[in-house]
């Protein structure tokens, strides 16, 4: 298959791992990267790419799931909207999975709730426009990524005026997190995979600030096996030339097949007319941070939730065995955490990085990831 076939060429595996491990030999440390997307993770832990590198070169997992950095609180608020008179509730099919403080909105709907899973913005709309008697809200999450098909939704609603319509929306901004991650001072990070999907939106130019104020190198890579090995090289050779040590890390772009430098103009003017970016937003494993959630702009306020309804704002603590947000900020790798694999499966999940297919310990549940030397010679098999 074009574009697919050739980016999982065995033979130019080959040849960029040996140059990896050529490279890496020249190191004088080691080096951790984090990959800040949650396709990232599902890619290395897919094809073994952990364990394909030189041991000097680990992988941290980033807060680039967008399901999974979405607080238990936020959902809780959904699952009240979900509750409320003639209301239907639309959103993703993961999300739906995503544990609250007591239940799920999948729990929700076996009780009698109109809970519907679609697969964009716009199939909310339509049951909207198809049950005129109900108060369809669309629980929206993710990144740059996904917002732009929020936004020309909810300028197709105005431009219809379907009144019935509105959105309750968690999408959040990809550089307030990394920014916390840095200056946080708990996780050591050596530079960074950036993530191709909100790239193809806000452009490689969104990520120099990690070189420009932390001299922390980044590689904009595609979710194929050879891009994460390309990355990985790209992200060594800024060590090795020196670049690095002179204060010059830059931002590379290995997808240059998708993102441009500066993005997508029209999505990001869309996006700007039709959400405004809040004070603070809460985040899973981060807490609050200032200007990293998007809001609904005042132009479209007719078709907020959160000022239709009186949306109670509830604010809950992860439970305690879960590790989620220590997980998501790459201070552990997922088989670190207590209940992994136990009491926390794909099946039974505590925590939303168990839940979301972008998920780094559903990955490594999957993919029977685990502790490299307490799984030497064992089967992939994540019950084994």
């Amino acid at each position: 298959m074009k574009y697919v076939d050739e980016f999982r060429d065995p033979e130019v595996a080959k040849k960029l791992l040996a140059r990896i491990e050529r490279d890496a030999a020249h190191l004088d440390r080691d080096l951790k990267f984090m990959e800040v997307c949650g396709g990232h993770t599902h890619t290395i832990y897919r094809y073994g790419l952990e364990n394909l590198l030189p041991d000097n070169i680990d992988f941290l997992h980033g807060p680039g799931c967008p399901v999974c950095v979405i607080p238990m609180g936020r959902v809780d608020d959904a699952l009240w909207l979900a509750q409320q008179d003639d209301v239907l509730l639309a959103t993703f099919g993961d999300m739906m999975r995503v544990p609250g403080s007591e239940e799920s909105l999948l729990h929700a709907r076996a009780r009698g709730c109109d809970v519907q899973f679609v697969y964009s913005p716009l199939d909310a709309l339509k049951l909207a426009q198809d049950n005129p008697d109900k108060k369809v809200v669309f629980f929206a999450v993710g990144f740059e990524t996904t917002a732009p098909s929020t936004a020309v939704t909810l300028a197709t609603a105005k431009a219809k005026n379907v009144t019935n319509f509105s959105v309750f929306s968690n999408h959040v901004t990809i550089r307030p997190p990394l920014e916390a991650i840095v200056n946080g001072g708990e996780t050591e990070v050596d530079g960074f995979i950036g993530p191709g999907h909100v790239s193809t939106i806000v452009g490689t130019t969104a990520f120099d600030f990690l070189p420009d104020n932390y001299n922390l190198p980044v590689a904009v890579a595609g979710f194929e096996p050879l891009d994460i090995l390309q990355a990985v090289d790209m992200l060594i050779t800024q060590f090795t030339s020196g670049d690095v040590a002179a204060g010059k890390a830059r931002v590379d772009n290995q997808y240059a097949r998708v993102v441009r430098t500066g993005g997508n103009d029209a999505a990001l003017k869309l996006m700007e007319k039709v959400f405004t970016i809040r004070d603070t937003f809460e985040w899973r494993g981060l807490g609050w941070l200032e200007h990293s959630g998007m809001g609904i702009s005042e132009e479209y306020a007719d078709f907020d939730a959160e000022k239709i309804f009186d949306v109670p704002g509830r604010r809950v603590a992860d439970p305690k065995a879960c590790e989620c947000g220590s997980v998501l900020t790459g201070r552990i790798k997922p088989w670190q955490c207590r209940v992994f694999g136990t009491a926390c499966t794909p099946a039974t999940p505590i925590g939303t990085c168990m839940v979301s297919p972008e998920g780094a310990c559903a990955a490594y549940y999957n993919f029977g990831r685990l502790d490299r030397a307490a799984t030497a010679g064992l089967s992939s098999n994540p019950a084994a």
